[in-house]
């Protein structure tokens, strides 16, 4: 089966990376995980975002993007990309999401969300679980060590302005007493956990997002805040950039101007990524979202009668780069 889904060197137990020969044997389905790092600054009216790819096996799929409605988008990590043995192709949870509107009365507000939050994890919930469901080996996390995660950024309702979750999807086992090595997996109700805003008084900085949560490697703001050679050269280079540091230094990162804050980000990434592939992109509450640096994955087109008939304004992430 696969049953590991880090190298030793993270410390990490989780599943589904090696495989195994009981795991063609039995037929059993099959994920493909997404590992990496995303950087997140919340701009000037814009919210700058780059995801850089960390495979976890041989198998691994890059962090993706995707629409989740009109507000917001998603960073996958994780089990993102499931095969089904009687299936051709995988079935990847950032294509043929459920399109949300206005806040289904079913989902109740609760503790750590919003209803409309709520609204969102529950279909991803709804579109996990039956895959789930069909995971039969044990499989070994540490407390609190999700499944999948969403990395979900974008704009609350309301005018409530720009926000950035952590959507975690933990799982549950337990044994069938008639059955050797035969177990039930149960997929919970996601956890939300806000990373912006901040609370009142902290600081308004970068923002970073590992999966597995210790995946190594010094974080942007940690480079900025030792004064790393890299990031001393941009700051050097244009006086926009050092104000745009400047000002992360300063816990005022959402003051920032989003053209120069873009700049900046584009420049540094390769400062971290070395030669892992990353993407970057921006959000504004009124334009939408572009991208700056895209994918190179091929595009996997969504061909569904929804889809067809999807309203001109429906949310995208087809936009071109940036020149």
């Amino acid at each position: 089966m696969k049953a590991a889904f880090a190298s030793a060197s993270l410390g990490l137990v989780a599943i589904l990376a090696a495989a195994l020969p009981m795991r063609a044997q039995e037929d059993e389905i099959v994920a493909n995980l997404a590992g990496g790092r995303t950087i997140i600054q919340v701009a000037n009216d814009a919210i700058l975002f780059a995801a850089i790819d960390h495979p976890l096996e041989a198998k691994s799929v890059p962090p993706r993007v995707a629409a989740i409605d009109a507000r917001h988008i998603g960073i996958f990590y994780g089990a993102s990309e499931w095969q089904v043995p009687s299936q051709p192709q995988p079935i990847r949870l950032d294509l043929n999401i459920p399109r949300l509107g206005a806040t289904d009365p079913r989902f109740y507000n609760s503790q750590d969300a919003d209803q409309d939050l709520e609204q969102i994890g529950i279909a991803f919930l709804e579109k996990l679980r039956p895959l789930v469901s069909q995971l039969h080996h044990k499989i070994d996390l540490r407390p609190d060590e999700p499944l999948f995660q969403i990395v979900l950024i974008g704009y609350a309702p309301q005018d409530y302005g720009p926000e950035v979750w952590m959507i975690d999807y933990d799982v549950e086992q337990e044994t069938i007493p008639t059955e050797k090595d035969f177990w039930q997996t149960h997929l919970l109700r996601p956890r939300f956990t806000q990373l912006y805003p901040p609370e009142k008084h902290q600081a308004k900085t970068l923002i970073e997002v590992r999966f597995p949560a210790d995946l190594p490697g010094i974080p942007l703001l940690g480079l900025i805040q030792q004064s790393d050679p890299g990031i001393a050269r941009l700051r050097s280079s244009d006086v926009h950039l050092n104000k745009v540091v400047e000002q992360i230094q300063r816990g005022e990162a959402q003051k920032a101007d989003p053209t120069a804050s873009t700049e900046f980000l584009r420049d540094a990434l390769p400062l971290i990524a070395g030669d892992a592939p990353f993407i970057m992109g921006i959000i504004g509450e009124r334009s939408g979202f572009e991208w700056i640096v895209p994918p190179t994955e091929p595009r996997v087109k969504e061909e569904t009668a929804q889809d067809k008939n999807r309203p001109p304004d429906a949310p995208t992430l087809m936009r071109k780069p940036k020149p």
